[in-house]
């Protein structure tokens, strides 16, 4: 999940990288009713596929796909290199800082002890992607690092971690749907109540949002708490949004019957996905996010030419 909440609406809310992961789950779902989809466009011929790690839904590259299919090409199959924002690096240092807090026993998890997490989350930040120390130095890096210790002061006004002890932070999910579909991505935090009742948190760096990105948020929600249920074999009790910067949550209680319809819109959405994976035909999309892209040199829209499709990705056995 992308812990900016503040980058641009163009930009892909998954983190820089993953921290750690506690636990890696793989389940199948219940079946589903087939959705059809319409391939209009005459296909080119793809080059052989190369064998590559295997492509999955997540939040970030559902929300691609449905924005520009070129955009989920270029950042799921030939994964071009994106240039990473100040804003998605704070992100990262405060999830790493709040991952560090809760693995310490709850009696030690006062204000003035997560602040000095924040040093060493940056660290960390820097010793899984080293380009990050040369990108921000400086007058910046001490900007940078002075909100991230504010964010997590903030934090302790929202709730208190020295009450509870989350199941899980940063855990790592992958399921496949009965019908094939792979979802993937990482959860936050999980807590669980005494009496088995679930809530899925997300921390936001950036401020309660819009109505189009309150929308995002939610479709982001809406997916964890699919995976949680098809997981779990129970509907989570709560998905809590907490947003940072300006110390408010959104609370969403999801029904059974809105996530299989939630279900079945994923199906549909990967169906369309391996329909273009196999012909090559991802279509650009001008929108109003366009603005935010970084690849408007190799899109269609504007004057660009994209590079030779790769192929579908082949992993091996």
């Amino acid at each position: 999940m992308n812990g900016t909440g503040e980058a641009g609406p163009g930009r892909t809310d998954t983190r820089l990288f993953r921290l750690r992961p506690s636990a890696t789950v793989s389940v199948h779902g219940l079946s589903l009713q087939g959705v059809s989809i319409t391939d209009s466009a005459a296909p080119p011929v793809p080059r052989s596929p190369v064998r590559r790690s295997k492509p999955a839904l997540s939040p970030s590259r559902a929300g691609d796909f449905k924005q520009c299919p070129l955009l989920y090409r270029f950042r799921a199959i030939d994964r071009i290199p994106e240039k990473s924002t100040l804003a998605q690096v704070k992100g990262t240092v405060v999830h790493a800082a709040l991952e560090a807090l809760y693995a310490m026993p709850s009696e030690t998890r006062n204000s003035d002890v997560a602040v000095g997490l924040v040093d060493s989350a940056w660290e960390r930040v820097c010793g899984e992607s080293p380009d990050i120390a040369e990108l921000i130095t400086g007058d910046e890096l001490t900007t940078l690092l002075d909100q991230a210790r504010m964010l997590v002061t903030g934090y302790y006004e929202m709730e208190d971690p020295t009450r509870f002890d989350p199941e899980s932070c940063e855990q790592r999910v992958e399921i496949d749907l009965a019908d094939g579909t792979p979802l993937r991505g990482f959860i936050d935090r999980i807590d669980v109540a005494p009496n088995g009742m679930i809530r899925v948190v997300d921390y936001k760096t950036g401020k309660a949002p819009r109505e189009f990105t309150e929308a995002k948020a939610l479709f982001q929600m809406k997916f964890y708490a699919l995976v949680v249920m098809r997981m779990r074999g129970i509907v989570p009790a709560q998905l809590k949004l907490m947003y940072l910067a300006d110390k408010q949550s959104l609370t969403y209680t999801p029904d059974e019957g809105e996530l299989l319809r939630f279900e079945r819109m994923l199906s549909a959405i990967w169906k369309a996905i391996l329909v273009a994976g196999a012909s090559g035909d991802f279509q650009a999309k001008r929108g109003k996010l366009c603005s935010w892209c970084d690849h408007q040199a190799l899109c269609p829209e504007f004057g660009g030419t994209p590079p030779i499709y790769p192929g579908w990705p082949e992993v091996s056995a």
